[in-house]
């Protein structure tokens, strides 16, 4: 209950990129609405044309909506729906990302936060919702999530597998300048990467997340490996990633 507490006077921004959400977002939100602490819900949407803002407008009025003819990078929504944030932290997270207890969650990772004054960003394991994740699922997460938890924890270097959910300090957002927008995919991996030069990136191994393992399940698993395996190598070698556009997966 302490540390329960001890959140409570902590703000927490959550900032959702949208396109088309409609069949993910309603339960999503329901979820961050049962939480407890201080906290604003805030949807950057890139051009919907389903029910996705009739949704958004149920459970919050910070939306902004992108104004341009062309289609947005995903590093650019979340950059948008940032600059309305008013928290002390700024939860980044996917339309179809659900807590499993939301106040149990926030509790121990502000806690983190607290308690090491030099950790400027954190992640966590990913899973597939339950009845819908398979053996291949919870193997390939599983050993992401090894993988980012000793990259952040051991080796001091920032990285992480998805931007279904990673929170950083406000201040330190804004400091690096927020996502790189030229980015059309591991936006969530490069912004770790520079968040790392002026702090931590903790990986905390006692909590987890669900999404909905869409993209893995419509593109296939193969193909969601091969093209992250070479966005890493040319976002290392080149400081831009080998996709120029962005299949939206719905």
């Amino acid at each position: 209950m302490r540390t329960l507490e001890s959140a409570l006077n902590i703000k927490i921004s959550f900032v959702i990129p949208t396109l088309n959400e409609e069949k993910t977002l309603e339960k999503t939100l329901r979820h961050i609405s049962d939480y407890h602490g201080p906290h604003e819900t805030i949807i950057s949407d890139g051009g919907s044309t389903d029910r996705t803002l009739e949704i958004a407008r149920t459970y919050t009025d910070k939306i902004v909506q992108h104004p341009g003819a062309h289609a947005q990078t995903i590093a650019r929504g979340r950059n948008e729906g940032a600059s309305l944030a008013t928290g002390d932290f700024i939860v980044e997270m996917d339309a179809d990302s659900h807590f499993p207890n939301i106040n149990k969650f926030f509790a121990a990772i502000i806690e983190v936060f607290k308690k090491n004054p030099s950790v400027v960003g954190a992640t966590t394991w990913f899973r597939v919702y339950p009845g819908d994740e398979t053996f291949l699922d919870r193997l390939i997460f599983k050993i992401a999530g090894a993988v980012t938890l000793i990259i952040n924890n051991y080796l001091g270097l920032g990285c992480t597998c998805g931007g279904e959910f990673q929170m950083i300090r406000a201040d330190a957002f804004r400091q690096i300048g927020g996502y790189n927008e030229k980015l059309v995919a591991m936006e969530d991996v490069e912004i770790f990467s520079r968040l790392k030069k002026i702090g931590r990136i903790h990986f905390e191994k006692r909590l987890f997340i669900y999404h909905s393992g869409r993209r893995a399940h419509i593109l296939g698993w193969s193909n969601s490996i091969i093209t992250f395996i070479f966005n890493s190598l040319f976002l290392l070698a080149f400081g831009k990633v080998r996709s120029s556009t962005w299949n939206i997966v719905r």
